[in-house]
């Protein structure tokens, strides 16, 4: 444990990456697993990760993420995209696929999915996308930690314009819509204005409460 909080002292969002250095697959596969194994609400998973490296593609990202370079530096971008509503089909997909891997239906899992059948299929489309989007938002936490672990850079973006991504990369035709932007490289330090500068937190004393 010692060694991860290290790493995540080493983390930073790189403001400028090599677009020279590669990030091995393997680390990026073990990235990626880190967000598939993540938790989330209901165990429904209710996003997907797109993982672009398309040199035409991420030059139209680009254009509509404020032209940061990162986009295209980067080595792959991993694109975090919410459901745009919960609906009984994809409901109904995973209590499934958990009853087929495990092998039986128990009746207490069977009477949640149907709560979940009775809720939120009948909620308001955006408000099951922005319950959607906080559950890839905890998979992009993990691919932070994961992507600090492996020693590879990474730079949350929320800077870009989502109906634009969701155009270039087809997500409204997958009942999907762009979340988060995450970039993975190696830095450029000698090109990196906040490399050398110190990480700042709030101290334990002001950011955490103890309710004893």
């Amino acid at each position: 444990m010692t060694d991860l909080i290290q790493k995540l002292h080493w983390r930073y969002a790189a403001k400028k990456l090599n677009p020279a250095k590669k990030v091995p697959q393997e680390k990026v596969d073990r990235i990626i697993e880190a967000v598939r194994l993540t938790a989330s609400s209901s165990g429904l998973q209710p996003y997907q990760l797109f993982v672009v490296t398309n040199p035409a593609l991420l030059e139209q990202i680009k254009a509509v993420a404020w032209n940061q370079a990162q986009v295209t530096d980067c080595s792959h971008l991993l694109v975090f995209a919410a459901w745009d509503n919960y609906t009984a089909e994809r409901i109904n997909m995973m209590f499934d696929l958990t009853n087929e891997v495990r092998g039986f239906k128990n009746e207490g899992w069977e009477s949640y999915r149907q709560s979940l059948l009775n809720s939120y299929p009948q909620r308001d489309a955006d408000v099951n996308y922005e319950h959607a989007a906080r559950q890839a938002y905890i998979g992009l936490g993990s691919a932070l930690i994961a992507a600090a672990y492996e020693e590879v850079d990474s730079t949350p973006m929320e800077g870009f314009n989502p109906a634009a991504v969701d155009e270039i990369l087809d997500l409204t035709a997958r009942n999907l819509r762009s979340v988060v932007l995450l970039p993975l490289g190696y830095r450029e330090e000698a090109q990196d204005w906040l490399v050398n500068l110190k990480k700042i937190r709030r101290p334990q004393e002001t950011f955490v409460t103890e309710m004893k």
